[in-house]
């Protein structure tokens, strides 16, 4: 029985943190078309994203505000992520992708100037994290209709965040080890802001 029923208000205690197991490994694969059970997960999933972003009830609930949640952070082995962000320009995007991959990518690179956090982290961890600028990801939506999506910026970053998760990866992992603020070289690099 899961726990995660489209009513359940996914709190900071559900969240999985860094050196558990499961963040460590590839996530398996979603069966098409989904269960209810997995609707559900994905409902409590944005539910959480769109709850941590509203000032009162991220501190009704003491919410860390989050902008992207994938299963394995709430302890699933199971191939999907929610995202919920604004991008450069003010734009909401609102993304729940099951089964993504990343099929094409820009050359240019771009990256966060403050860094990047994660939910599942409670450290700060200094450093640039290295991004492609563009990314084409082809996935399944809700209704196990598959999509192909394109995009760029700010999106772009979140969105690899969250399939790196689901590739059993760590924002910080793209950090250089040396020197947390070095950028790779030869690459067309810029700061997003």
């Amino acid at each position: 029985m899961n726990q995660f029923t489209a009513d359940y208000i996914l709190t900071m205690k559900d969240i999985v943190r860094e050196g558990h197991p499961v963040l460590q490994q590839e996530t398996e694969k979603v069966t098409l078309p989904l269960s209810i059970e997995d609707q559900d997960t994905l409902i409590c999933m944005m539910n959480y994203l769109k709850n941590s972003q509203d000032p009162i009830l991220s501190k009704k609930y003491n919410l860390r505000p989050g902008v992207g949640l994938s299963a394995n952070q709430i302890g699933l082995n199971k191939r999907m992520f929610v995202a919920y962000l604004t991008d450069e320009k003010e734009q909401l995007h609102e993304y729940t992708l099951i089964n993504p991959k990343i099929i094409s990518h820009s050359v240019s690179m771009i990256y966060l100037p403050e860094g990047e956090g994660c939910l599942s982290v409670d450290r700060n961890v200094e450093g640039y994290v290295p991004r492609y600028e563009r990314v084409k990801i082809k996935a399944y939506d809700v209704n196990g209709k598959e999509i192909v999506l394109k995009v760029k910026g700010y999106p772009s970053i979140v969105l690899q965040h969250e399939i790196d998760h689901l590739d059993g990866k760590m924002f910080y992992d793209h950090i250089n080890k040396e020197n947390p603020f070095q950028l790779p070289a030869d690459v067309d690099i810029k700061s997003l802001y």
